[in-house]
Parts: C-alpha cells; sequence; structure tokens
C-alpha cells in the first residue's frame, strides 16, 4: 500500500482548497473564533487531511488562521483595536504605492489601473460581495506592480492578506459602495494626471475612509454580544 506520508499534494487541488477556504473566511460562512476541524474541513471539500493542513497553514501564515496549541485551527478573531493598527500600517504602504505609480508606472498599466476601476464603478450596491473583492484585488495587483518598489509591494500584499476579512466587512455596509468608486477615482485620476501627492493624498483618504467605516462595525458587533474570539496564548501569538 502506498505511504500517505509520502505522497505529493497536487499543487492545483491544494490550491482551491486554500482559495475556497479563504473565500469562506472572507465572506463569514465560517466566522471569527470558529473551529475549523480537520474532519469537518475534510468532509466540506473532499480532500486528504494532508491537503486540509497545508491550506490551513498557509491562511495562518496570512492571518486569517490561527491555530490554538491542543485545540486546533480557528478563524482568526481581529479586534478594533487590532484593525486600526492595520489601517494604520495599509495607509501608509498603500501612499507610498500611489505615489509610486504615478511616478513610475508605464503609460499602459495606467491605462490597466483605469479599465479595472471601471469594472468597480460599474458595480451596482448589492452585488456579489466576492466579486466585487476580486475586482478590488486585481485593482491592488496592478497598483503593486506598477509602482515599482519591492519592498512596498511585498508588504502591502501581506498586509491586504489580513486584512481581507475587514474589506469584506466594510462592504457589507450598504452606503459603503458608492463612497469606495469615489475614492478610488481620485487616485486614478491623480496617476493618470502623473500627480505623485495627490495619488499618495487619495490613498490615505481612502484607507481612512475604510477604517471608518470597519471600525464602527467592529465596534457595533460587540456591543451586541459577537461571536466569542479563539485566541492564541500571548508569548505565541502572532503578530497581525
Amino acid at each position: 500500500m502506498p505511504d500517505d506520508s509520502l505522497q505529493i499534494t497536487p499543487q492545483p487541488v491544494r490550491r482551491q482548497v486554500e482559495e475556497r477556504l479563504r473565500e469562506a473566511i472572507i465572506t463569514s460562512r465560517f466566522m471569527p473564533g470558529e473551529h475549523l476541524s480537520d474532519r469537518m474541513l475534510c468532509d466540506l471539500f473532499g480532500v486528504s487531511r494532508g491537503v486540509i493542513r497545508e491550506a490551513v497553514r498557509l491562511l495562518e501564515a496570512e492571518g486569517l488562521v490561527i491555530v490554538v496549541p491542543n485545540r486546533g485551527p480557528f478563524v482568526a478573531y481581529l479586534s478594533a483595536a487590532e484593525a486600526t493598527q492595520v489601517y494604520e500600517v495599509r495607509g501608509v504602504l498603500e501612499a507610498l504605492a500611489g505615489h509610486g505609480f504615478a511616478e513610475r508606472a508605464s503609460t499602459e498599466e495606467v491605462a490597466e489601473l483605469r479599465a479595472v476601476f471601471e469594472e468597480i464603478a460599474a458595480t451596482r450596491p448589492g452585488a456579489d460581495r466576492m466579486a466585487l473583492l476580486t475586482l478590488k484585488r486585481r485593482f491592488y495587483d496592478v497598483l503593486l506592480r506598477g509602482c515599482r518598489n519591492s519592498y512596498v509591494a511585498r508588504m502591502l500584499d501581506q498586509l491586504l492578506n489580513r486584512n481581507s476579512q475587514l474589506r469584506a466587512t466594510t462592504l457589507s455596509d450598504p452606503t459603503r459602495l458608492p463612497h469606495t468608486v469615489e475614492e478610488i477615482r481620485r487616485i486614478v485620476e491623480a496617476v493618470e494626471r502623473r500627480d505623485a501627492e495627490g495619488a499618495w493624498q487619495a490613498c490615505r483618504d481612502h484607507v481612512a475612509q475604510a477604517a471608518r467605516v470597519a471600525l464602527r462595525i467592529l465596534n457595533e458587533r460587540a456591543a451586541t454580544g459577537g461571536p466569542a474570539p479563539a485566541r492564541r496564548p500571548a508569548a505565541r501569538r502572532r503578530a497581525g
């Protein structure tokens, strides 16, 4: 019989499970603090325990999952205080990306950023949240590629993964989308003018407004008795 410990996991299968589990967390199918048992996930996705554990490990690195010793993996809980810190760092990194993009992106990349924005602008309130998050991810992919700063791109990309739950949270507010569109329009118009300072400020303003909405929702949830979070012991806790 084949030794399961030596089997090679097909990359596409692991990637599919990782993406579907990430989507389930971002869209709140799995709520903060919920236990992600191996058996439940194996049954849900129809894959082996090894595939599940690899996907969980990768999402733990993104901060979407925490693994509590002797208890297993749980959906990570992000408090309002932690969210504030995430947005503070994201605001600076995103502004640097916008500034660099305005200065160094190619004409083709500027046009590509405009094209993705037009898709976002065409989205109507009530549209599929995951589809909109995918569009925003494409927007950031172009922005990070065109800013020509690999350090900013790497750090912001990692932070955006941690920020996924918060972005989904802001989009749960039915009034948020029109404001998001106008904020991103300002970013695109600034880079089209090659106005680096304007792009910096537009990015800072976009993140500040997103933070305001997310923190309001998180505080409202806490006040009404949200899910009890599973937390890693302080000495072992991963930084967000």
